[in-house]
């Protein structure tokens, strides 16, 4: 069997390219309770604490996901480099060597956890080994920011990406160079693999979400329905739906199964702002599929239910714009990070 990135017990075994960072690490109880109870309301999580506070970034976070497996966050933003943290226990910390030349934008992991992929205004996609901390390669190719990077979900070494140069590419990690260039008329903020992996989706300023079937390198159907810039496209758990936020100040939730209704876009989710910065937030799904998550410029999380499409969360604690959430792939824990530096794991009840 094979097995996933390990962060040793009692500190972290780094490589050459991977340091320790002096990081606050605090845990806060906001649960109210009766104190004649005599105990606390039953945890749901595994979290040392139901709350924990991340503190280490010295500047914005833009980015920041859960692996796999759950056991590890990755985040990043204006300081060019990785932190990668343990999400149980106290949380340690260690920092991949920044070796972008500029903002990181955008992260994801492999289907495994292996390894990681970066976005960045340098112009290039970095690829990581997560265990050790190196960078194993550069994508080059792109001629300007690169905004958005996506992974497959079938174990192949691909990855896209979308940016301010009008295209998206398709690399193979394995490779020199991208293997598919797809020209699109507008920058490129977001970009998401589809079920399979003759499929991209990708959304940009033009306010259209395109879906691209690369047997023939063309756009097979464009979704029309947002008002301004997409700045994230997520893939439902099982590969049906394609969750696209939107400086609109909407997230929408399209069908891209083959045989679809013409009217793709299903649901549309509001409550949460996007702000005069015009941060690319990111957007998240549950693992049943049953919520959907958002960053927000009023400082605040939010947490729809997909069925009823009402809040069902709206959480504080951020002192600037969220840039970033994500939820847990096995327990009801809820990640958030944004540009007040910080990183918030929380445990919440879907009950």
């Amino acid at each position: 069997m094979e097995q996933g990135p390990q962060l040793p017990q009692g500190g972290l075994k780094r490589g050459a390219d991977m340091e320790l960072v002096p990081a606050k690490k605090s845990r806060t109880d906001v649960i109210e309770y009766d104190p004649n109870s005599g105990s606390k309301p039953a945890r749901t999580s595994s979290l040392l604490s139901p709350i924990m506070l991340l503190e280490g970034h010295e500047d914005e976070i833009l980015a920041a996901r859960f692996s796999p497996k759950g056991d590890v966050v990755a985040s990043a933003g204006a300081e060019r480099g990785v932190y990668i943290w343990k999400t149980y226990g106290e949380c340690e910390n260690a920092i991949m060597q920044p070796n972008h030349r500029g903002t990181i934008i955008d992260l994801t992991f492999n289907y495994d956890g292996t390894s990681l992929y970066t976005a960045s205004i340098d112009k290039t996609v970095g690829v990581w080994d997560v265990a050790t901390g190196s960078r194993i390669k550069r994508l080059k190719g792109h001629t300007k920011f690169v905004n958005a990077v996506g992974e497959t979900k079938k174990g192949e070494p691909f990855v896209v990406s979308g940016s301010d140069d009008c295209q998206v590419r398709v690399w193979d990690v394995r490779r020199k160079g991208s293997v598919i260039n797809l020209n699109s008329e507008y920058q490129v903020t977001a970009v998401s693999f589809g079920e399979n992996q003759e499929q991209i989706i990708s959304g940009g300023i033009d306010n259209e979400i395109k879906m691209w079937d690369l047997r023939n390198a063309s756009v097979a159907q464009s979704l029309q329905g947002h008002k301004d810039t997409i700045t994230c496209l997520k893939l439902s758990p099982d590969g049906s739906y394609i969750l696209s936020n939107s400086m609109d100040n909407t997230l929408r939730v399209w069908d891209v199964r083959p045989f679809a209704p013409e009217n793709r876009c299903m649901k549309v989710f509001s409550g949460h702002s996007h702000g005069f910065e015009k941060y690319l937030l990111n957007c998240a799904w549950s693992k049943d599929g049953q919520r959907i998550a958002s960053g927000s410029a009023d400082r605040f999380v939010y947490v729809w239910d997909t069925h009823t499409r009402q809040i069902q969360y709206r959480l504080p604690g951020h002192e600037g714009t969220v840039t970033s959430v994500d939820l847990h792939p096995t327990e009801p824990i809820l990640m958030s990070a944004g540009v007040d530096k910080q990183i918030y794991l929380g445990e919440i009840d879907f009950a």
